[in-house]
């Protein structure tokens, strides 16, 4: 009794082990893992504090625009305007401050500005039938734009009686913690809560998986997917708060491009752009694994120019790795 008690547990184990081992999220942890060990290793700089921090501080605002787009994605959507919600955020809350608005009441007014955002695309994407690709493209632009007549095109620095504290936010640390990795992980635990518990969280990947067989159901498909592109939009606006207290300025070139990045990130970490899957965990590590990436090339001596090759090549990595497990499937 005890060998065969032993052999199922053997087997058992060795099934637990092939689960894991088939996981996409988990090759992408150890990929980041070992890149890290290897830049320790290799330069003398990598481990250093001071970039430790950079590093960290750099992947959270990446990494809580990409829970964001693991949402979105995981419905079967994709949204392009994040970049754009994220200088919207950061300006409204810049001109605001810099006229002399408390910092708590200028936060709500940015973020109120980017979830406007994310109602429109998601009304013009549920209620008028229009394809997320082409609403959220023309929004990208349209809301850049709004963000240039906000700030007359010009840079913003001074931020008003509580320009520190928006510096302390964005910029600030507590116990060695950037403060935007504390947003992040907070970001991340909550979502993935959401994600797994709650039944929003089951509808997002059930519209994803079959968007005509959730309607079916009884799910709220149009309303649902309003609130999934307001989320996305409410997680840049987060961000572009913080990245304008990190930067201490402000300019209408901020998060230009940035939705490829996060959109890599959100592939990279298990987002299926077909939909139906996607973690806020994998999302996070997805960025994590980009950041250490970025931060690699820097410290080479690799030009910058090649960033966008290898942001590229990993998202047609990422998506070949979920052909080839679906095609084994």
């Amino acid at each position: 009794m005890t060998t065969l008690e032993d052999a199922i547990s053997r087997s058992q184990h060795r099934s637990w082990l092939s689960r894991i081992a088939s996981q996409q999220l988990f090759w992408i942890f150890i990929a980041a893992i070992v890149a890290c060990l290897t830049l320790s290793l290799i330069t003398d700089t990598f481990a250093s504090e001071r970039n430790l921090f950079n590093v960290a501080r750099n992947f959270a605002f990446v990494g809580i625009i990409a829970i964001g787009m693991t949402a979105v994605i995981a419905s079967g959507g994709i949204d392009l305007s994040v970049g754009s919600s994220v200088v919207l955020s950061a300006m409204v809350i810049s001109v605001l401050m810099a006229d002399g608005m408390a910092f708590w009441l200028a936060a709500p007014m940015a973020l109120g500005a980017a979830l406007l955002v994310g109602l429109l695309n998601g009304v013009l994407v549920a209620y008028g039938g229009m394809p997320p690709f082409v609403v959220t493209l023309g929004t990208l632009s349209a809301v850049r734009s709004l963000a240039m007549v906000l700030s007359d095109n010009k840079m913003i620095w001074e931020f008003g009686p509580d320009h520190g504290l928006l510096l302390w936010v964005g910029g600030g640390s507590t116990l060695g913690v950037p403060h935007p990795l504390y947003v992040l992980t907070v970001v991340a635990i909550v979502m993935s809560l959401v994600f797994k518990w709650t039944r929003w969280g089951q509808h997002v990947y059930a519209v994803g998986g079959n968007e005509h067989a959730a309607l079916l159901t009884g799910i709220p498909v149009k309303r649902l997917k309003v609130s999934i592109y307001m989320f996305s939009a409410f997680c840049a606006g987060v961000a572009g708060i913080l990245m304008a207290g990190w930067l201490g300025s402000v300019t209408t070139n901020l998060g230009q491009s940035m939705e490829l990045t996060v959109i890599a990130a959100a592939v990279i970490g298990g987002a299926k752009l077909a939909g139906g899957e996607g973690t806020a965990i994998g999302a996070v590590v997805g960025a994590l694994l980009i950041e250490v990436i970025r931060n690699s090339l820097i410290l080479l001596g690799i030009s910058t120019f090649w960033q966008g090759m290898f942001i590229g090549t990993f998202i047609i990595i990422a998506v070949a790795f979920d052909r080839i497990r679906h095609f084994r499937s």
